[in-house]
C-alpha cells in the first residue's frame, strides 16, 4: 500500500514540474487548523515529527542500518510523510502506521490548507552523479516557516536562496561523509540563508554502527560555529513560538535522544 502511495504522489509532483501549478487533490481532513507554536521532536539522524497547525508531519523515516543502526525505530503516526531520497537512511516508508500521504519529488504541493516546497539540491559533491538528487522541504507551520535540508551535499544556488528567503526553522546535516555537508559547508550553507534557529542533524551519536558509519559527531561543527550561542535541550522534543526567535543573529539548537 506504501508503495502505491509513494507512486501516486511521485506523479502528482511530475505534472507539477511540468508547470500544471500546485499539486492537490488530498484528504480534506489534513486541512490546516489556525493554531499557534510548533512541536519538534528529534527521532534520530535527520528524522523529525513536527506538530502544529492540525497537521503531524514526519520527515525522513530510516531503517535502522549504518548511522542509524542504535536509535529506535521512527516509525510513528503522522498526517504526512516528507523524504528526501530513498535511501535507507532517509526513506524508509515501510511499516509506516496509519495511511499518512508520502511527498518525495520536487515541486509544489498543496495539502489541504498547507503548501509545501520541496526544491531539489545534490545528495552528492558529484552535482549528484553518485547518490542522486536531495529533496530539500519547506513549509510554514505553527507559524514557522521551517526548511529541512535533507541530505544537502551542494551549495545553496543563488535562485533556491530567493526561493527560500531566510527560515525561522533549519534543519542542516553537519557530519559530513560522501552524502551530506560537512561542517565547513553547513557553516556556508547558515551563511547563505541566515536562519534564526538552527538545529543540526546527520551526525554521528552512540546510535551508530562503527564499522559502517562515515560521519563525524556534532563536535567538529560546533567549535566552527564558536560565538553562536547554542542551546542545549535535556529532552528530544521541543516547543517553538514567535517569541523564542531571536530578533538578529542565529542560535544552535540541540535536541537530546535518550538511548
Amino acid at each position: 500500500m506504501k508503495r502505491r502511495q509513494l507512486m501516486r504522489y511521485a506523479g502528482a509532483s511530475l505534472l507539477t514540474m511540468l508547470g500544471t501549478g500546485i499539486a492537490s487533490g488530498f484528504s480534506s481532513s489534513l486541512a490546516q487548523k489556525p493554531t499557534g507554536g510548533l512541536s519538534v521532536q528529534w527521532l534520530g539522524h535527520s528524522c523529525f515529527l513536527f506538530t502544529g497547525s492540525g497537521l503531524r508531519i514526519l520527515v525522513n523515516p530510516f531503517r535502522k542500518i549504518g548511522c542509524t543502526a542504535g536509535y529506535r525505530s521512527p516509525k510513528v503516526a503522522a498526517d504526512l510523510v516528507l523524504i528526501s531520497s530513498q535511501l535507507l537512511d532517509e526513506g524508509d516508508i515501510e511499516g509506516l502506521p496509519g495511511d499518512p500521504r508520502i511527498l518525495y519529488e520536487p515541486g509544489a504541493y498543496k495539502v489541504g490548507g498547507l503548501q509545501l516546497q520541496g526544491i531539489s539540491i545534490a545528495h552528492d559533491r558529484m552535482k549528484g552523479r553518485r547518490f542522486g538528487s536531495n529533496v530539500a522541504w519547506l513549509w510554514t507551520q505553527g507559524g514557522m516557516k521551517i526548511l529541512h535540508l535533507g541530505g544537502a551535499a551542494a551549495p545553496i544556488e543563488i535562485e533556491q536562496k530567493i526561493l527560500i528567503g531566510r527560515p525561522d526553522l533549519a534543519l542542516i546535516p553537519v557530519g559530513g561523509g560522501a552524502k551530506a555537508y560537512n561542517p565547513q559547508e553547513a557553516k556556508q550553507a547558515i551563511s547563505e540563508l541566515n536562519p534564526k534557529v538552527i538545529i543540526p542533524t546527520q551526525y554521528r551519536t552512540q546510535a551508530a554502527d562503527a564499522s559502517s558509519c562515515d560521519i563525524a559527531s556534532v563536535d567538529e561543527f560546533l567549535t566552527l560555529m564558536d560565538g553562536m550561542t547554542v542551546r542545549r535541550a535535556n529532552s528530544n522534543a521541543i516547543a517553538l513560538n514567535a517569541s523564542d526567535l531571536p530578533g538578529n543573529g542565529s542560535v544552535i539548537q540541540l535536541l537530546s535522544y535518550k538511548f
